[in-house]
């Protein structure tokens, strides 16, 4: 499966930016800002501001990598321990 990079302008603490990412990674953003009640901007923001080093796509790619993980994770423990 092809993720072709998608470059999007978007809006970070009022400074107008451009980032490029594959579309799966645009879609796990959407969807976790949708669960968390929050724009877009507004999470991309919140990486920017925590982001160590590297580049925002880096930054922004290694967030959704790990949120999904422990996603992942949390569910895999519930499903041993007998929860949902």
């Amino acid at each position: 499966m092809k993720s072709p990079v998608v470059k999007r302008s978007i809006v970070v603490a009022g400074h107008k930016t451009s980032v490029s990412l594959e579309e799966a990674f645009w879609n796990g953003m959407k969807e976790i800002s949708g669960l968390r009640d929050m724009t877009l901007s507004e999470l991309v923001g919140e990486i920017d501001n925590n982001r160590q080093q590297g580049n925002l796509s880096s930054a922004i790619r290694l967030f959704v990598l790990d949120y999904f993980r422990s996603r992942a994770t949390a569910s895999r423990l519930d499903s041993s321990a007998g929860i949902g």
